[in-house]
């Protein structure tokens, strides 16, 4: 009966071409399928162009309670959900107009909510498809009940994880790359995430890999053109030599474009910061003062940190994962030799390490002091990142911990003359109990970060996904068959500039994406 009743409703409305003829020009609209007003009702009262393509609807802004929530609708039953609920008889409201109205019950007529209403037809929304927008207070009652609403709207069903994005790259209002820009902004948790993300939706990267994959594909119709035409002297001369040069430049910019120290998948991931160092040296202090809580336990006993303890932070706009590990030292107490085993092993992962230096064991002088050091740096890090001249300076830092137990004149020795000695990476005199050299610390820390991570708005756009790496590396290899095969077999060779173009376009979503989409979709929210 209330299926009879909506589709009674929907007859009695009036005709939705006409209703677009009444609004402002908007361009044409390339959409599959027939329009709305000229489907024809099946037998349940449904139109039969419903029953073919779903409309979505979800909850697109958070989830709990807050202010005001943003319910989406896309598809072609949208101007059914906006007309019911929203109680609009005659004309729909203009395109992306927010009108206040009540928001009712299309089965029992209960006003639900008061809110606005936005209208977006197709194609110009977020999805290319017709779409609306109810936003409505954000009490988890009125969610639900607008919700469950929508759900009894013939034709409508709820979205599934990033499914309105994906309608969007299907309608192609958005590359792959561009999607992937997308889900790292709403993932974005620091400054520099958003700005690398946000320069990534903008197309930015797209567009980088669309210019080579155009040289690509005017290179493999040159090679394919010589194959097929040469022996009728209808090719001008030296056509493959021009191939030659286009596909040495390229491949000498896709090199180069890999080699950026994987700054944009760390960036966008994290730093891994390592806190290493011997037992009772203030490892878990030093944790404890740039987290400003009391993350790990502290106690004078030798050996108290066990296990691994790792906490978030924001520093200067960077996304650092900082650890905190076990104490080095040989053990025969078999949970703490684990917690050695981790602690080692996390050192090697480690982007960046900390080596914290109990100051009460250096040696008076500057020289010995530096010769312990080193000495030590060499027992915490791994043996592959240990130079013969001067270890790696964006790679450690150390960390001269309780410099309060010194007197000021050996402070000032130690900070002064340490700086100028080679085969150091940056030093910091630190006190966790008085906050002494903390300022300091920050200031070089931060710098070592951001060397690590780079300026997200300066320079060419970087790799931010394992996969476009993966997708690079395999294109240089096609590449690499064409000069294999160039002289001896050009159609083995036109293959490898084939199989490059390919492996390029699944980076950009435009040959083969759709073994990828589901890895890329299902890490979107419900209503993004």
């Amino acid at each position: 009966m209330e299926l009879k009743r909506l589709a009674l409703l929907w007859k009695a409305l009036p005709n939705h071409d006409q209703q677009r003829e009444q609004q402002p020009h908007r361009g044409k609209c390339k959409r599959r399928g027939t329009p709305l007003s000229r489907n024809l009702c099946t037998c349940d009262g449904v139109p039969a162009g419903l029953a073919d393509t779903e409309t979505i609807y979800a909850l697109s802004s958070g989830h709990g309670r807050c202010g005001v929530a943003v319910v989406r609708v896309s598809g072609p039953a949208s101007v059914i959900a906006l007309r019911c609920m929203a109680g609009l008889t005659r004309n729909l409201p203009s395109p992306r107009t927010a009108l206040l109205r009540s928001i009712t019950d299309p089965r029992s007529k209960e006003v639900l909510d008061r809110g606005l209403v936005l209208w977006f037809p197709a194609p110009h929304s977020f999805t290319g498809e017709d779409s609306v927008e109810f936003h409505i207070h954000g009490g988890p009652a009125v969610i639900t009940a607008v919700l469950q609403a929508l759900g009894s709207v013939p034709g409508m069903r709820p979205a599934e994880a990033g499914e309105f994005t994906r309608r969007a790259f299907q309608a192609g209002k958005l590359g792959l790359t561009e999607v992937e820009g997308l889900g790292d902004l709403i993932h974005a948790e620091t400054e520099a995430q958003r700005r690398q993300a946000l320069r990534q939706m903008s197309g930015e990267l797209g567009r980088l890999y669309q210019d080579w994959t155009h040289k690509l594909k005017r290179c493999l119709a040159h090679v394919e053109a010589f194959i097929d035409f040469s022996e009728d002297e209808l090719i001008e001369d030296g056509v493959l030599n021009q191939v030659d040069g286009s596909l040495n430049d390229l491949q000498t910019e896709m090199e180069q474009h890999l080699k950026d120290e994987r700054r944009g998948e760390r960036l966008r991931s994290g730093v891994q910061v390592v806190i290493a160092g011997a037992t009772n040296a203030g490892k878990s202090s030093l944790l404890n003062t740039l987290c400003q809580r009391p993350a790990a336990i502290v106690s004078p006993i030798a050996g108290t940190t066990r296990d691994v303890v790792e906490t978030a932070l924001d520093i200067g706009g960077f996304p650092v994962l900082l650890s905190d590990t076990a104490g080095l030292r040989d053990s025969l107490d078999l949970v703490e030799r684990e917690g050695v085993r981790r602690a080692r092993e996390r050192v090697q992962q480690a982007d960046l390490t900390l080596v914290v230096v109990d100051c009460a064991h250096l040696p008076p002088g500057a020289q010995e002091a530096a010769a312990f050091l080193q000495e030590h740096l060499r027992s915490v890090l791994p043996s592959q990142e240990q130079p013969q001249t001067a270890f790696p300076v964006d790679r450690h830092l150390l960390v001269l911990n309780k410099s309060d137990l010194l007197h000021e004149e050996q402070r000032q020795t130690l900070s002064r003359e340490l700086r100028w000695i080679s085969g150091l990476p940056p030093v910091c005199l630190v006190s966790c109990h008085t906050k002494e050299g903390l300022h300091d610390f920050l200031t070089v820390l931060n710098s070592s970060i951001k060397s690590l991570c780079g300026d997200p708005l300066s320079g060419a756009p970087t790799l931010t996904q394992a996969r476009h790496r993966a997708h690079l590396q395999q294109c240089l290899a096609a590449l690499a068959q064409y000069q294999q095969y160039r002289d001896t077999d050009l159609s083995l060779a036109a293959e490898g500039v084939r199989l490059a173009l390919t492996s390029l376009g699944r980076i950009t979503g435009r040959v083969g994406a759709e073994e990828i989409l589901d890895i890329i979709f299902k890490d979107f929210c419900i209503g993004k």
